[in-house]
C-alpha cells in the first residue's frame, strides 16, 4: 500500500516538477532535484499553515458544536413542531438519532487523531519513496514497459501518459472546486453569523469530492445549524447554495474540469467506500485517483466502440 500510494503521488506531482524545471531565471533552469526540493518546501509550508492556522479553529468548532448540540436540539424540535404536519415525521426520535450520530462522529475524530499520528513512520516512508519515484521513476517505468512485448509498448505507453495527464488534471480541478466552495461557504456563513462557520465551511469543501450526496449532506447540516438561531439564517444558507450550484455547473465545472477524465457520481462514491473498507483513511485518499486511472484503461482496452 505504501509503495502504491508513493507511486501515485509521484505521478500526480510530476507535472508540477516539470513546470518548475521549465522556469527560467536569466540563463538558469532548475534541475529536477532542485525542482523537487522547491516543491517539497512549498507543500510543507502549505501543510504547516493548515495544521497550525486552519485546523485548530475547525477542531475547536467541532468540540463546541458536539458539546452544545444536546442543549440546542430541544429548541430546534420545538420550532419544527410548530410547522404543519411536523408530528407525523417522528421529529423527537429523529432529533435523538441526529444527536447520537454527531456525538459519535466527533468522538471518533478526536480519539482517532492519535491513531493517525501513530502512523507517522509510514507517512515519512511514503514521502521518501515518493521523492525517489520522482527522481528515478523514469528508469522504473522503462523497466516496467520492457516486460511487455515490443508491439504492445507503444499503445501501453500512450495510455499511461494519457492516464497521468487526466488523473493529474482531475485532481487539480477537483481540489480547486473544493477550495472555492470551502472558502466561499466560510465567508458567506461568517457574514450570516452562522455558528461554527469555520467547521461548516471546511466540511462543505471537503465533502464536495462526493458529487451531489456530499453537497446535500453538508448543506442540510449547515442549514440545520443556522436554523438553531433563526429561519432567516437557514434561508440565507440555502439561497447561497442554490446560487453556488448554478454558478458551478454553468461556469466553474465546464472550465475547470473540461480536460479531465469524467467520473460519474456513483463511481466516486463506490471508490470512496471500497477504498475506506480496504485501507481506511489512506484507501479513501487514493481511491478516487485510482478510479480515474482505471477509467482511462477501461476506456482504452475494454470499451467496445461501434
Amino acid at each position: 500500500m505504501i509503495l502504491y500510494v508513493s507511486a501515485l503521488f509521484a505521478v500526480v506531482l510530476m507535472p508540477a516538477v516539470t513546470r518548475i524545471t521549465k522556469l527560467r531565471v536569466r540563463s538558469y533552469h532548475p534541475s529536477r532535484p532542485v525542482a523537487i526540493i522547491l516543491l517539497i518546501v512549498a507543500v510543507t509550508a502549505v501543510l504547516a499553515l493548515f495544521f497550525t492556522t486552519g485546523l485548530p479553529p475547525v477542531l475547536r468548532d467541532l468540540s463546541n458544536f458536539s458539546a452544545e448540540l444536546p442543549k440546542r436540539i430541544p429548541e430546534m424540535v420545538g420550532r419544527i413542531k410548530k410547522l404543519p404536519l411536523a408530528d407525523k415525521f417522528g421529529i423527537d426520535s429523529l432529533a435523538q438519532r441526529t444527536a447520537g450520530a454527531v456525538d459519535a462522529t466527533a468522538g471518533y475524530l478526536f480519539t482517532a487523531l492519535p491513531n493517525w499520528l501513530s502512523h507517522l513512520f509510514d507517512i515519512l516512508t511514503a514521502a521518501f519513496l515518493c521523492i525517489y519515484f520522482m527522481l528515478e521513476g523514469e528508469h522504473a517505468y522503462d523497466f516496467f514497459l520492457s516486460l511487455f512485448p515490443k508491439a504492445e509498448r507503444g499503445r501501453l505507453n500512450n495510455t499511461f501518459k494519457k492516464a497521468e495527464s487526466k488523473v493529474s488534471k482531475w485532481l487539480l480541478g477537483q481540489g480547486l472546486l473544493m477550495l472555492i466552495l470551502g472558502i466561499s461557504s466560510t465567508i458567506v456563513f461568517g457574514l450570516l453569523h452562522v455558528r461554527y462557520f469555520l467547521l461548516l465551511g471546511f466540511l462543505m469543501g471537503l465533502l464536495n469530492i462526493i458529487p451531489i450526496a456530499g453537497g446535500v449532506i453538508t448543506i442540510v447540516l449547515a442549514a440545520g445549524v443556522a436554523a438553531l438561531d433563526s429561519w432567516t439564517k437557514a434561508a440565507g444558507v440555502l439561497i447561497f447554495y442554490l446560487i453556488y450550484v448554478n454558478i458551478e455547473s454553468a461556469f466553474l465545472t465546464p472550465r475547470i474540469m473540461r480536460s479531465s477524465v469524467n467520473l460519474m457520481g456513483l463511481t466516486v462514491l463506490v471508490a470512496l467506500l471500497l477504498g475506506t473498507a480496504l485501507a481506511g483513511v489512506v484507501g479513501a485518499l487514493v481511491s478516487v485517483p485510482t478510479a480515474a486511472l482505471i477509467a482511462v484503461f477501461l476506456d482504452e482496452y475494454a470499451v467496445q466502440r461501434d
